[in-house]
């Protein structure tokens, strides 16, 4: 399977030896003792390949885009037709294209939907330090539009995305249709409160970034506060950044400045249609702050739900989905 696949190999082993990882990768796989055995390869192979055909990489085409500033080139993806009107995913920092497959998957039938992950994270040729400020990451989302042809496009902002995606509207609105903003992390914005979770990610992205040493002594705690905090559908996915001592070092320093940003000074010159999107009880991305930024933007909608965060939206919920996708149909035809 992982030969078909061109993935890594990997060895079934005792589980008290895996570490933190690979348990987190087995308890997701949950192999079977004896599963498969009596399968002959060329029906091993079928299956393997109708999975990867109708899974992430079978849905979207990935190219790797050069940053405009240079350095490695991003991963990025597309799907649906080109010739229909465009959605950027701006995912939260450091989160791999697949955790958005959901959305990307119900937006990609009647949209193009383009997306990418975030520069010096992810790829072969990752890693040394990329600027890591809000305006270059700000254009790399404009560099995957171009790399794909895409003018303007609605941008649909998760979390620390809203604020890439603030950041690449008040850069340059001509390129953007309108926006929708998804528990917005603006952990920043003067005046909103910030959750336990905020003020605590601020103080622990700061050390992180100091050196690679100081991110070295914080990850295991902050491995086991990732593991305990997310579901374990999703875990595999959103720990990401945090699977190397290396990989967290340059995740602090490009979360910490969105994390450190303050949205504010950009809102009044964005003039087109906003959904922004928030819940009373999100104990992760406060709902101060995207009340606040709603407020701040001339308009802007904001839905309050009873319940969710930034996680949950991952799952796809049917009802967020086609209220995203009347929101981007609504927002075209004004």
């Amino acid at each position: 399977m992982t030969r078909r696949l061109g993935a890594p190999e990997f060895a079934l082993d005792d589980q008290d030896s895996l570490d933190t990882f690979e348990r987190l990768v087995s308890d997701h796989l949950a192999l079977r003792e004896g599963m498969g055995e009596d399968l002959p390869p060329d029906v091993v192979d079928e299956i393997v390949d109708d999975a990867a055909k109708d899974g992430f990489e079978g849905l979207c085409v990935r190219d790797e885009v050069k940053p405009a500033d240079g350095g490695a080139p991003l991963p990025a993806y597309a799907a649906g037709d080109p010739a229909a009107p465009a959605v950027v995913i701006v995912a939260a920092c450091g989160m791999p294209a697949r955790l958005c497959e959901r959305w990307t998957r119900f937006l990609s039938r009647t949209h193009y939907v383009v997306t990418w992950e975030t520069r010096g994270l992810f790829g072969p040729g990752a890693g040394g330090c990329p600027e890591p400020g809000v305006t270059a990451q700000a254009g790399d989302l404009f560099a995957v539009m171009d790399h794909f042809g895409v003018r303007r496009a609605h941008l649909m902002c998760l979390c620390g995305g809203a604020v890439i995606g603030l950041a690449a509207a008040h850069r340059d609105l001509t390129r953007v249709d309108s926006l929708s903003i998804w528990h917005g992390d603006f952990a920043a914005v003067a005046g909103a409160e910030r959750t336990y979770h905020q003020q605590n990610l601020v103080a622990l992205m700061e050390m992180g970034a100091t050196a690679p040493d100081r991110a070295a002594a914080i990850h295991p705690v902050l491995c086991q506060t990732m593991l305990s905090s997310v579901p374990p559908d999703l875990a595999h996915l959103v720990v990401y950044p945090y699977a190397t001592a290396d990989l967290l070092h340059r995740y602090c320093r490009l979360n910490g400045e969105i994390m450190k940003t303050d949205v504010s000074p950009w809102l009044a010159g964005i003039d087109r249609p906003a959904l922004v999107v928030t819940s009373r009880d999100d104990e992760t991305a406060h709902p101060e702050g995207s009340k606040a930024v709603a407020g701040s933007l001339s308009d802007a909608m904001l839905h309050i739900r009873p319940h969710g965060d930034h996680i949950s939206l991952f799952k796809g919920d049917p009802e967020l989905m086609n209220m995203a996708r009347d929101f981007i149909d609504s927002a075209a035809g004004r």
